[in-house]
């Protein structure tokens, strides 16, 4: 079977950041059960409702997506409009990137990665496109959808190990060890 496992974002618990600015849920880490400290790769959603610095996380490349709303992200090397059409942007997790949602609250998909032991891809998919599966792979459904038999809500994710096709709007996550 091509899709291993459905992650319904309605299982996924809400946190809160420390700084009161936004909140996350991880959808994903490995090893399982790793913390912030000990993570190989980890993808996760966030909502941001204020503007702000991101944690700075040394030896981690980021990748971030915008799933709703715009989000202005400037720092070293980034001075960047993201909007839910635009390019996921990769930036070095150490660096002092500053976050500002713009017109409301921003919802972001963020991938990261240990750098030397992990690369991450991340690409926009509209219905007809195929999602490929280069080691771990993940689809975050940005829309309703059936996906390798099973039917994903919106925010719903599947990990799957076979190439597919998406039957709409999605975002494929692509964690590869280095």
């Amino acid at each position: 079977m091509a899709v291993t496992r459905i992650i319904r974002a309605a299982d996924c618990p809400e946190v809160p950041w420390k700084n009161g600015g936004g909140t996350t849920r991880e959808i994903a880490v490995f090893p399982p059960g790793a913390g912030m400290n000990d993570f190989a790769w980890r993808l996760s959603m966030a909502k941001v409702d204020q503007p702000g610095p991101f944690s700075a996380f040394a030896g981690v490349d980021r990748t971030l997506a915008v799933i709703e709303g715009t989000l202005l992200l400037t720092g070293p090397s980034v001075d960047i409009l993201l909007t839910e059409e635009s390019p996921p942007c990769p930036f070095d997790g150490a660096a002092a990137i500053h976050g500002e949602p713009l017109a409301g609250p921003v919802l972001d998909l963020n991938a990261m990665v240990r750098r030397g032991r992990y690369a991450c891809t991340m690409r926009r998919l509209v219905a007809g496109e195929p999602a490929e599966c280069e080691s771990t792979a993940l689809l975050v459904a940005l829309e309703p959808q059936p996906f390798g038999g099973h039917a994903l809500d919106t925010l719903d994710c599947a990990l799957f190990g076979a190439p597919l096709t998406v039957q709409g709007k999605a975002l494929v996550v692509n964690f590869t060890a280095a």
